[in-house]
């Protein structure tokens, strides 16, 4: 039979080893079943090697089950050290915690605060969170010129009145024309050159709106013309009260509901523009490839088609974005927003309107609170430090429903925002967060601290008559030292 033949090639495979094949074209077939026999009792010999092994194993580790196992070595049983009661790294503040006297605290923070660097006129107040005791009061309840510390306002009404998940839209929709695109502002400001965004976290960008507006335009159809739609804000573009040369500026620009990268004149810029809207469209004729389209101000179309809409980082981190850094035009768009809320004009004046009556709506004591604009560049501006206490401590205990983004937002002394570079060596680090607040002449300081008994205490100091920026500064973070030092008892 051939070596290829069917029958053969079977034969080959069912006697395996026990077949050889000779060096011609046959295959011969050897005594194969004694191969079998010793294949098998070799294999059983293993098996049961193998058993031995594993019981040898098992008496090796427990020690032997016979009388005879005396040379067993014994283990003996694992002890674990006592670690005593677990401590949390992070835990609520003592309810037990010592509340600080008053008098005692008074005679403290007096000299401090009637210090020459903080000038003559001086308001302060200090109220414990827990118990809501007024523990100092200097001229609390008179209004002061609150410079940025005004945006506590602006946050606590933003937050209570529109809610922290709430997202602001920006928007394209069709023109009047073929070609015709309107880029509609809402009030965010945040909206990014660049993706990611280099100044606000979780920013939507040029780009997602423009991917969108192509895919949702007809074929072929090229963009020629770039509206841009500001009406959702009217009234001036500057506040009464506001200096010549604050807007544009590196820290204002004109208010205008449509805006890129915080109406700042290029992405992470310091400078701000003198044309937010008008810079806004042309990043999206950039974004849409057609840099030399035309782009002008204007309205859009009643009932036009919507191309694109992206979404604004939720108002709670914009609450947070514009307390730390202190951004004014974050904050005068969070102002326009309650206002619109509250169905009043979106304008300088409906916000200042808009925002006590917010705060009073929430069960804030606003008398005495006089507002022209939302950011605190004005100069008219007037704010009660008892106001500004009543904010921080409603944040803090949690009387005002959803604002517990005004404490995430405060900077934190020696660490981050516009405290990153303040704060006395001996106050351990945290134990301060607060707002600042400088205009020409102007120096404040609001928000909490924790007491070195581990009390929480609401503060607000405001000097509308202040002399140096260094000086000033220099007191108001030596009077925020004391009360983080102060057991005063």
């Amino acid at each position: 039979m051939a070596y290829g033949d069917p029958a053969r090639s079977t034969e080959v495979a069912f006697l395996g080893v026990g077949t050889i094949a000779s060096s011609g074209s046959t295959i011969v077939t050897a005594k194969t079943g004694r191969f079998r026999r010793r294949l098998a009792i070799g294999v059983i010999g293993l098996v049961l090697l193998l058993i031995a092994g594993i019981v040898g194993v098992g008496v090796l580790l427990t020690g032997g089950g016979g009388t005879g196992g005396t040379d067993a070595v014994a283990v003996p049983s694992a002890q674990l050290p006592d670690l005593g009661a677990s401590v949390p790294v992070l835990a609520a503040l003592s309810t037990d915690a010592p509340l600080p006297d008053p008098a005692v605290l008074s005679s403290r923070l007096t000299p401090l605060l009637t210090a020459a660097g903080l000038g003559a006129g001086v308001s302060a107040q200090v109220v414990d969170v827990a118990s809501k005791d007024v523990l100092l009061d200097l001229d609390a309840a008179d209004p002061a010129t609150p410079a940025s510390t005004v945006k506590l306002l602006i946050a606590a009404a933003a937050l209570t009145t529109l809610g922290p998940t709430e997202t602001l839209d920006t928007t394209v929709v069709a023109g009047a024309t073929p070609g015709e695109v309107v880029l509609v502002g809402g009030g965010d400001l945040t909206l990014s050159r660049t993706a990611p965004s280099q100044t606000y976290p979780g920013a939507p960008t040029v780009a997602d709106l423009a991917t969108q507006v192509v895919a949702a335009m007809p074929a072929g159809t090229p963009v020629t013309r770039v509206v841009v739609d500001s009406s959702l804000f009217s009234g001036p573009l500057t506040a009464s009260g506001w200096g010549a040369a604050d807007a544009p500026s590196s820290y204002a620009a004109p208010v205008t509901a449509a805006a890129v990268d915080g109406a700042r004149v290029s992405p992470g810029s310091i400078a701000r523009s003198g044309q937010p809207g008008l810079d806004a469209g042309s990043a999206l004729a950039d974004a849409l490839g057609v840099r030399g389209a035309a782009v002008v101000l204007g309205e859009a179309p009643a009932g036009a088609k919507t191309l694109a809409t992206v979404h604004s980082a939720p108002v709670s981190r914009l609450v947070e974005q514009a307390l730390s850094m202190s951004d004014n035009m974050l904050a005068e768009a969070l102002a326009r927003q309650v206002a619109l809320a509250r169905h009043l004009p979106a304008s300088f004046e409906g916000a200042a309107q808009a925002v006590p009556d917010a705060l009073a709506d929430a069960g804030i004591d606003v008398t005495g609170v006089t507002l022209f604009d939302g950011s605190g560049l004005s100069l008219n501006d007037r704010v009660p430090a008892s106001v500004l206490t009543a904010v921080v401590r409603g944040a803090a205990d949690g009387s005002l429903h959803g604002a517990s983004a005004i404490l995430s937002g405060l900077p934190v002394a020696g660490y981050d925002g516009t405290l990153f570079d303040r704060g006395e060596a001996g106050a351990a680090p945290g134990t301060v967060r607060a707002k600042t607040g400088t205009l020409l002449g102007v120096h404040a300081l609001a928000g909490t601290v924790v007491t070195t008994d581990g009390r929480l205490l609401a503060f607000a100091v405001v000097a509308d008559g202040s002399g140096s920026d260094v000086a000033a500064e220099s007191a108001l973070d030596q009077v925020a030292a004391a009360l983080a030092g102060c057991g005063c008892r």
